[in-house]
Order: C-alpha cells, then sequence, then structure tokens
C-alpha cells in the first residue's frame, strides 16, 4: 500500500473525519492484499468498517461491548504471527481495559495496534462518558506501549502501515472530527520518535502539539505570521518522545507553548515538563490543554473553544506571551 499526502486527498480525508479515513484506508490496505486482522468492538459502522466487515468477513472480527477480552484475544492473534488492528472508542480502550493492554500488551510486548476512535472531545453530544482524554496518561504509565497521534485525517494511512511494521504494541490516538483543520497538504517522512517541524514563519514563539491541535496551531501562526515569528511542531509520538528535539527547543525558543486536546495532567505538557525539570533547561513553557475538571457537553467547535483548543484562544495565548494583550 502506497501512501502518498496531496492536496486532494488531505480535502478527501479531512471531509469524511477520522474514523471514516481509518474504515476506508483498512478497505483499501486489505483490497490490496494488506494481511491486516481487524477487531472491533461492537463498533464496525461506527469506525468505518462496517463496508470491509461484508465485503471481507474473514479479516473482521465484532468481539462486542467486551474490550478487555478484545485486547486478550488480540494478543492471542498477534503471539500467532497475525497483524492484528483493534479498535474501540478511547476511554473504553485505555481505562476499561487498561489491566488487559498493561499486562497483554505491555507487559508480554505482544505487537497490537489499539485505535482509539473519537479521542479528545470530537463525540460531542455523547458526554464525558465517551471523552478520550485521560488515555495519554494512562497508556503513558505502560512500559513498552507506543503512543501516536496523526495531526489529521489525512495523515491516518501512513500511521497504520508504519504500525503494522512496526512490531510493537501501539496506542493509536486518533482525534478532530469531519472538517477537522489540515494539517499537510504534502507529503512528509514518517518516523515513529521523531517529532515534525509543521510549519514556520520565525523564531520567536515554539509550538509543540499533538494530533488535531497541531492543525490549530498551524492556522493560529498563520494569522499572526506578519506579526511574530512562530515554528509548529508536530509531536505524532508522545511515547516515545522525541528527547533530543525537545532539549532542542527548549534551549532555542524562550517561549514554547504545548497544545493537546488532553488533559494537562499527564499528557504532552507533562512529557515536556518532565524533560526540562530533568535537564534543568531554560525557555517557559505554557501549557494549553483540559483543565482538571469535566467538559461541557456541546459541539466539538463549541467545546474547542470553551477549553481554549481553538485557533483564536491560542492566538489570544501567544499576543498575551508578547505582552499585546492580557490574557
Amino acid at each position: 500500500m502506497s501512501i502518498e499526502i496531496n492536496l486532494k486527498s488531505a480535502k478527501s480525508f479531512a471531509r469524511i473525519g477520522p474514523r471514516a479515513t481509518y474504515g476506508a484506508a483498512m478497505y483499501s490496505a486489505i483490497k490490496n492484499d494488506q494481511d491486516y486482522l481487524l477487531l472491533s468492538a461492537d463498533l464496525g459502522k461506527a469506525s468505518g468498517l462496517d463496508r470491509l466487515s461484508k465485503e471481507f468477513p474473514e479479516k473482521f472480527i465484532n468481539c462486542g461491548i467486551a474490550e478487555q477480552s478484545m485486547v486478550a484475544f488480540a494478543a492471542g492473534l498477534a503471539r500467532e504471527g497475525f497483524t492484528v488492528f483493534a479498535s474501540s472508542f478511547a476511554p473504553f480502550l485505555s481505562m476499561r481495559a487498561s489491566e488487559h493492554v498493561r499486562m497483554n500488551l505491555g507487559y508480554m510486548e505482544e505487537p497490537v495496534t489499539l485505535v482509539a476512535l473519537g479521542s479528545g472531545l470530537s463525540l460531542g453530544y455523547l458526554g464525558n462518558s465517551h471523552f478520550g482524554i485521560e488515555d495519554v496518561s494512562v497508556m503513558r504509565s505502560i512500559p513498552n506501549m507506543t503512543i501516536l497521534c496523526p495531526a489529521d485525517a489525512g495523515s491516518i494511512p501512513k500511521f497504520i502501515q508504519a504500525c503494522a511494521t512496526y512490531q510493537k504494541p501501539v496506542y493509536l490516538r486518533l482525534t478532530g472530527a469531519v472538517g477537522s483543520q489540515i494539517s499537510y497538504l504534502e507529503d512528509y517522512s514518517l518516523e515513529i520518535g521523531k517529532i515534525n517541524l509543521a510549519y514556520s514563519t520565525g523564531d520567536e514563539i515554539a509550538i509543540i502539539a499533538s494530533g488535531s491541535s497541531v492543525g490549530q496551531s498551524i492556522k493560529a501562526a498563520e494569522e499572526l505570521k506578519n506579526i511574530f515569528g512562530i515554528t509548529v511542531f508536530d509531536c505524532h509520538t508522545i511515547k516515545p518522545i522525541d528527547e533530543d528535539k525537545i532539549v532542542e527547543i527548549l534551549n532555542g525558543f524562550e517561549n514554547i507553548i504545548s497544545v493537546e486536546e488532553h488533559t494537562i495532567i499527564g499528557g504532552l505538557s507533562s512529557s515536556i515538563s518532565e524533560i526540562k525539570s530533568n535537564r534543568n533547561l531554560p525557555g517557559k513553557l505554557h501549557a494549553l490543554g483540559i483543565l482538571d475538571e469535566w467538559v461541557e457537553t456541546g459541539d466539538y467547535e463549541y467545546m474547542l473553544k470553551m477549553q481554549k483548543l481553538d485557533y483564536n484562544s491560542i492566538i489570544k495565548k501567544i499576543k498575551s506571551i508578547k505582552g499585546v494583550i492580557n490574557d
């Protein structure tokens, strides 16, 4: 499966959103003879896998609403040599099944890719029971787990291909919604564990973002390109984080903003803070993320605004840091 991002594919995948993109990418992979086995916790349609399950039933297993059993089953299949992707909504994979992830994937190191659907706030009116906003903090605490978070829907096929050959347990965190900001309009080289330079107009402020927050950060930087020099970094691998690049950014920029669609406890900002503290590095870190409180339910764009994770809020934070306005 040859994966290349271009203007047409980026816009097409953004239009249908991350979950449908996951399903479309898997359908294309299976149709092109990729030997993947897909498991779902009764979310075949919600994960875009409905068409695949009907045309290639031998490649799809519905485990029912039983994420714990699905993870254990996936681990057993991986041990037998299958390339396994298991999907469900983010909180159910990361918390309901956390003990099974810890033992079967982290401890036993079975190379299963867990596809966390609807991470962040994208499930909107389904509410806090379905929001995946603590999942990184849980998965980060499990040894041997890799955490990946694509910046946009168009990048998802590239990540699927990378996970299939990675041979390690992966938590693939899909953020954003239908019509979310596009981060990449042309192809780029994906290397697990390495931060990407996503956008740059100068070195006054660095933004380190993950997932859907990359697109919001790029839009904010574009709006301010004639005022401030801003560089946006895409930290698509949250664990193992690119420590060398984080050190370089903390040494090279006076002000750094981390942006993530996740609680500020245990996620990207915590990872950066740990490096900064352990190395006694300069650079002032400003963390934008979901505060330690329950989130008011609403549509996706409304919740981003309320949590100060939309591009306008990022603009206000940058202006506040530069002393143009009071935060």
